[in-house]
């Protein structure tokens, strides 16, 4: 479990971890990034009342370098990665081992399902659990056990993560995916089951989930360009964010007269359509307590199109580089 500035969530993760009902031995290793909220006291707590939690140290909190460390600290030959800002659900250990055993898979992940505490966590939660929010990954949406080219999470075969060599420690965000391209480029099993519900906590207020949303476009722009190509489910949002530029940019050019006559309006259409739309499905098809709960839906929606859209765009165009999600530290 990569841990950074989890004050208020750590203590439910590790429960929800050391709760689970296994026929087997098992312990946890926390990587605790540089945290600044009381987190690192809140671990020592925890590991001091129960010898199966460990922590090892990662100063330069990267994800997929705290969890290559948790790894090498681990003993066993299943592996189980789990968050800091999620709760596993009763069984979930048993039950991914019984599939990987079953079907020989390499890595078995399941459903995300997102829940908030306050109004705006409540709406990102919302749009977390929508088609019209992430897209249509099976790790939101998914009802079958079916092959996958990613897992949310993961409970993998230590010797394939060896194999294949673990995360890659270049990355700051979409370290899953990466991982689970190779380990599918090395001939194994990725597998999506829907009998995997995992609690996650999203971001809570509005700044945070911009930055986590920019961080995370620009991470997979990255992957793309790497790769030299993309799902289609990843192209809508940076589409989305050239469109509403370009209206934004005309509509500059119009307010200070360089560019006249009607027809200047055609580039709005298309902006304005993605507008009408996406308040359509904030206000009639997310859901909400009030009208306030909708009109924060589309707001929310926004928010994460185009901050994704817009990252995505500069990884593609000039790589990640530095770029790291801010969206934790405090």
């Amino acid at each position: 479990m990569p841990v950074l500035n989890e004050a208020g969530h750590l203590a439910e993760a590790v429960s929800a971890v050391l709760s689970q009902a296994y026929d087997g031995e098992q312990e946890l290793v926390l990587a605790l990034g540089a945290s600044s909220d009381g987190t690192d006291e809140v671990a020592a707590a925890l590991a001091a009342s129960d010898p199966r939690v460990r922590l090892v140290r990662n100063p330069r909190n990267d994800i997929p370098i705290g969890l290559n460390l948790a790894i090498a600290a681990s003993r066993h030959p299943l592996v189980v990665r789990v968050d800091a800002h999620a709760e596993l659900p009763a069984g979930y250990t048993a039950a991914a081992v019984e599939i990987l055993r079953r079907t020989g898979a390499a890595n078995v992940g399941g459903v995300m399902v997102a829940q908030g505490r306050g109004r705006f966590q409540r709406a990102v939660a919302r749009a977390y659990n929508s088609p019209f929010g992430l897209g249509g990954g099976s790790w939101h949406h998914g009802e079958e056990e079916t092959e996958a080219d990613s897992a949310y999470l993961g409970v993998f075969r230590r010797e394939v993560l060896d194999e294949v060599g673990g995360y890659d420690e270049t990355l700051r965000r979409a370290e899953d995916w990466e991982l689970n391209h190779r380990i599918r480029a090395a001939g194994h099993l990725i597998l999506f089951t829907p009998k995997l519900k995992v609690t996650y906590w999203p971001r809570d207020n509005w700044d945070a989930l911009r930055r986590q949303m920019y961080a995370t476009g620009v991470w997979r722009g990255h992957l793309v360009r790497r790769h030299q190509s993309t799902p289609w489910r990843y192209l809508p949002p940076p589409a989305v964010a050239v469109l509403v530029a370009i209206s934004l940019l005309v509509a500059l050019l119009q307010l200070f007269g360089i560019l006249r006559g009607p027809g200047w309006a055609l580039p709005h259409i298309p902006s304005l359509g993605y507008l009408a739309g996406v308040s359509a499905v904030g206000l009639t098809r997310l859901g909400g307590d009030d009208l306030r709960d909708r009109l924060l839906n589309i707001v929310v929606l926004v928010t994460m199109h185009l901050g994704w859209g817009a990252g995505f765009i500069k990884g593609w165009l000039t790589g990640a580089e530095k770029t790291v999600d801010r969206s934790r530290v405090r």
